[in-house]
């Protein structure tokens, strides 16, 4: 009856997803309580590019022109908390109030691209000098101003639904495959941070939690390149305006996998099996 016990022990196993050693969880970045990193901020130049590296993976910044003004294009990593907050001053929270499974630091991604330059990760090379593999996903959710805009609407961008919710709006973040010349292969993943496009309105939501974005349909790719629209969104200068940002955690993570239920059950007729030995002896 132990044999039979540790082989089903084993077939769980099966189902339960493994550590990958190249995630990015961002929590080996140092930030003091409640703070953020968004560039150097030195004043050297509009758009000045740098990166932070995390798992295995590179995160490109463009800073901004002058000290004190926190303009930036691109990643940033944070640990706020603050989920209520509205507006540019609250620009690093994750409306989750922190990372998955109650992970610390996160990363924030503004994809406006005023200085020119798109929100993008590169894949560091490998022994061969390689940067092509396989990205399995990561978490995604929106950020405080951009939940609450969608939610309660500000000076600039309209309430999600409109008046009386019947408005079909949504924020949508597209992922790009790029190869090794940092150029799009025309392989992309759409995910939605709100959609309220649905028949039945109690499926429509603006995204306040953590949800896992799958890119292994993407196969193997160099970095990717992240792009945000809106629903709410005009011509001209401004274009969307929605604020164009999301936050990401667990890069190139283990997807959730559900143990089937059937599992569950043999594992527990099993275990009853043996309670029953047990009370036989």
């Amino acid at each position: 009856m132990n044999k039979i016990i540790w082989l089903v022990l084993a077939a769980l196993l099966l189902f339960v997803p493994m550590t990958q050693a190249a995630v990015a969880t961002f929590d080996d970045l140092t930030l003091g309580a409640e703070s953020s990193w968004h560039g150097n901020d030195d004043g050297t130049g509009y758009g000045t590019k740098s990166r932070f590296t995390s798992g295995d993976n590179s995160f490109v910044n463009y800073d901004c022109a002058n000290p004190g003004w926190t303009y930036w294009d691109g990643f940033a990593y944070s640990n706020t908390t603050d989920k209520v907050t509205a507006g540019p001053g609250n620009q690093f929270s994750a409306i989750t109030g922190g990372g998955v499974n109650g992970s610390v630091n996160y990363a924030v991604s503004y994809t406006f691209g005023m200085s020119g330059q798109r929100a993008q990760t590169h894949n560091n090379a490998d022994a061969s000098g390689s940067k092509a593999r396989e990205i399995s996903g990561f978490y995604a959710s929106n950020t405080t101003w951009a939940y609450q805009s969608m939610t309660n609407g500000d000076g600039f961008a309209k309430v999600f639904g409109g008046e009386d919710g019947s408005d079909a709006d949504w924020f949508k973040l597209t992922i790009h495959a790029l190869n090794e010349g940092n150029n799009k292969t025309g392989a992309f993943v759409d995910f939605y941070l709100a959609d309220l496009r649905f028949e039945d309105s109690t499926r429509d939501y603006i995204l306040d939690e953590w949800s896992w974005v799958d890119l292994s349909g993407l196969g193997e790719v160099a970095g990717l390149e992240f792009e945000l629209t809106s629903s709410d969104s005009s011509g001209g200068l401004y274009g969307m305006k929605t604020p164009a940002y999301f936050a990401m955690d667990n890069f190139n993570g283990a997807a959730p996998v559900p143990v089937p239920a059937a599992v569950w059950l043999l594992g527990s007729g099993i275990i009853g099996l043996a309670g029953l030995r047990k009370k036989g002896m």
